[in-house]
């Protein structure tokens, strides 16, 4: 999936962009699947308007986390060949689903979600051996505010704070100046390390922009004891606990992926 200089970038600056690799059925699927959501009323805003309490009136920041409960497709998504191969090649065996989540900023009252680390929230010990698979639904740009990383920030633990524009987000304050904007067809996807400091911006255009965030952690770290996310209750890719969703979900999810982008694209 991804050759010797693209690992050792993941390694050394912790992020790395692969930009075609959903394909476009797959992503009208993940559309479709987000329309029905939406409907669904299942998406909700978490901004709030400074004080981390009273919702935001113009600005939205609309999320569902986890989405596995109520998507068959975004279930599926991490049990996807190709998602699977490649987040095994950045942390190593065993592959451990973490966590899967969507942010939707409408167009021109879409906010952003402010800078943190994801291991200020998990805090497991290597912070290389957790990292974000963050999808572009749409052609994420600096313009649409695209997910903004920090190369090597993984090196620093920076002190996060309450973010009083969020109902429950923390955020931290980096060296903006260090910034990188990762701009990104719809499909493409970035993948960013636990430690790496990373943002995304309001959206000025008239379209809405969305991110699929799928996060992994290799088998052996320890996240239980200090962050609350007991591994035992989730996905193993991979490795000799992996039952491809049996043990979990009760139902086998493996080799499903390609059934759930034709039942996703089946509803419209």
């Amino acid at each position: 999936m991804f050759s010797r200089a693209e690992i050792e970038q993941f390694r050394s600056e912790g992020w790395l962009a692969a930009h075609d690799f959903w394909n476009e059925r797959e992503v009208a699927a993940m559309r479709a699947e987000l329309e029905r959501l939406k409907s669904r009323g299942l998406l909700r805003n978490v901004a709030t308007a400074g004080d981390g309490v009273t919702p935001a009136s113009e600005q939205v920041n609309l999320q569902l986390c986890p989405m596995f409960p109520h998507s068959a497709l975004f279930r599926a998504m991490p049990f996807a060949d190709k998602a699977t191969a490649a987040v095994q090649q950045l942390i190593g065996d065993p592959v451990v689903l973490h966590l899967d989540q969507v942010f939707l900023k409408p167009g021109r009252q879409g906010s952003g979600t402010n800078w943190h680390q994801d291991n200020a929230y998990f805090q497991i010990d290597d912070p290389l051996k957790g990292t974000a698979m963050w999808t572009a639904v749409h052609a994420a740009t600096i313009a649409n505010g695209t997910i903004h990383v920090i190369p090597g920030s993984f090196r620093t633990v920076y002190p996060h704070s309450r973010d009083p524009y969020s109902d429950h987000h923390i955020r931290c304050y980096p060296p903006e100046d260090d910034a990188l904007a990762i701009e990104l067809p719809a499909g493409g996807v970035a993948f960013f390390a636990y430690g790496v400091a990373h943002c995304t911006l309001a959206n000025k255009t008239d379209a809405e922009r969305a991110g699929v965030a799928l996060h992994f952690i290799n088998g052996g770290q320890d996240a239980t004891a200090k962050s609350g996310f007991p591994l035992g209750k989730r996905p193993y890719l991979t490795g000799a606990a992996a039952s491809g969703g049996l043990n979990e979900h009760g139902a086998l999810i493996a080799g499903s992926w390609e059934r759930e982008v034709s039942a996703a694209l089946a509803q419209f």
